[in-house]
């Protein structure tokens, strides 16, 4: 059910003298192998890219969305094939990685009818005089993907810039490359002009290094890490480049006193191990009134410890593996670090079995400020609880890190939703649902975080550049 691996440049599929494994991230084993992209196949692609462009940028709005939906029908109508694909290389529970599928075909179809949105307006003006504003693509987008979704995060991306009426080179994620395959299949055999939509792999530092300073490149989209995000917007400034960038989150959720605690602490032990906590937007720092937190702690707890961690492929899995032994490493060390700060470990902690990337749902209480897991981010199947006696403290610890992607609440109080919609530092918050975005809504980040917006009305202003037409009916 693995796909056979190859680059995908100006319409065609191709191998490399060099390749590199794919894992399965559950049993170690090698799945594939993903070519790696020479300097000359990335200036084919930079070339396809821009010959693409001046097809496509031409290609009327109606066209591009009508292509863009036949893309996401055949996504629909191949959601197993890429399912098992997406859990062979990431890990993920299959019904899991059946829904990341159908996400990114929601992503397709939104962007589809944006692509003929893309609206201008007329301003007022003086006799034999008009002042038009225009939208326009940018160009040739760059775009780099991570691994912790193989299909609906390449999807926003291409989404994006193939409804605005550019053309994109996308370097999708080694360790988990059969997600973004799919969606050139898809396009390939949707129609999409030669040259619109490119494929690569390799060493990131190196294509990043090269594709950005490149003069038809007019936009770099990222999502990743926030240390990652910021080298690469150093590298787009020396160029005069704009940056999309969707960077690293720590979110809170903030319990009040009001609310179920009951629902809200297995809501939010669901969805902290979902995708292994490898998300971006994952629950991570509880912070829960003084007056339900022991109600809230144990039966997250017990939430927590009735996890079903397994092969994804395997019926009743609720959490996959990590993506590699690194992150075991790193998680270990956060909580290594706690526990010697004074934090109480109530679940979890450690390696889970010993083949496969696999950690245990792990639960930290009463983490004190110093403790490295309250500013790092540690995308993995880790939440910290901590009581806080307001929410006046619960919303200072909220902000109190350099990220501000997601936030969460729980509470039912209307004075409660005005000051957590005014004073939470994040581009997204939810209240009484731990769900951080649609297709139909901006998603994006302030601090740290990222800025630039994907997704929403807002997603695709991103892709597209805004010329002023100023026509005189005489010569001045």
């Amino acid at each position: 059910m693995y796909p056979d691996l190859k680059l995908y440049i100006a319409g065609e599929w191709r191998k490399t003298s060099e390749d590199l494994a794919v894992l399965n991230p559950a049993t170690e084993e090698e799945i594939g192998r993903h070519p790696r992209a020479s300097r000359r196949d990335l200036d084919d692609a930079l070339s396809a890219a821009v010959e693409g462009f001046a097809i496509w940028r031409r290609t009327a709005p109606r066209e591009r969305a009508n292509v863009i939906l036949r893309a996401a029908a055949l996504m629909r109508e191949r959601l197993e094939e890429i399912a098992r694909s997406i859990t062979l290389e990431h890990g993920k529970p299959l019904r899991q990685a059946r829904l990341e599928v159908i996400r990114g075909a929601e992503f397709f179809e939104w962007d589809a009818g944006e692509a003929m949105r893309t609206y201008g307006r007329v301003i007022p003006s003086g006799p034999g005089e008009s002042f038009t504003v225009h939208h326009q693509p940018c160009g040739v987008v760059a775009a780099f993907s991570p691994w912790n979704f193989p299909m609906s995060q390449p999807a926003r991306k291409i989404g994006g810039a193939l409804a605005a009426g550019c053309s994109i080179i996308l370097k999708a994620a080694e360790e988990t490359p059969a997600g973004a395959l799919h969606i050139a299949r898809a396009f390939e055999d949707a129609g999409l002009p030669r040259g619109v939509l490119n494929l690569v792999f390799g060493d990131p530092a190196e294509i990043s290094g090269y594709l950005i300073p490149q003069e038809p490149v007019r936009l770099v989209a990222f999502t990743g890490s926030t240390v990652v995000g910021r080298h690469l917007t150093t590298l787009a400034s020396e160029h005069m480049t704009p940056v999309l960038m969707e960077l690293g989150g720590h979110a809170p959720v903030i319990v009040c006193e009001d609310t179920d605690v009951e629902k809200a602490a297995i809501s939010g032990a669901v969805r902290k191990y979902r995708n292994a906590g490898q998300v971006c937007t994952s629950p991570t720092r509880f912070f829960v009134h003084d007056s339900v937190y022991e109600r809230f702690r144990d039966t997250f707890v017990r939430r927590a410890a009735e996890t079903v961690v397994g092969n994804g492929l395997e019926d009743g899995v609720e959490m996959g593996p990590l993506a590699n032994e690194r992150r075991i490493t790193a998680l270990s060390e956060l909580v290594e670090d706690a526990r010697a700060k004074g934090a109480e470990v109530l679940a979890g902690g450690k390696r889970h079995g010993d083949k496969g990337y696999f950690f245990q749902p792990t639960v930290l209480a009463n983490v004190p400020e110093a403790a490295r897991v309250m500013q790092e981010e540690p995308f993995g199947p880790l939440a910290v609880i901590n009581p806080v006696p307001s929410l006046d403290a619960a919303i200072a610890q909220a902000n109190s890190v350099p990220y501000g992607l997601a936030g969460y609440a729980f509470t039912n109080r209307a004075d409660y939703l005005a000051q957590l919609s005014e004073e939470v530092e994040v581009g997204n918050l939810s209240i009484n649902t731990l769900e951080a975005s649609m297709p139909e809504t901006p998603f994006g980040g302030v601090k740290s975080s990222g800025y630039g917006r994907e997704g929403g009305s807002e997603g695709i202003s991103n892709y597209m550049v805004i010329k002023h037409v100023w026509h005189s009916s005489k010569i001045a």
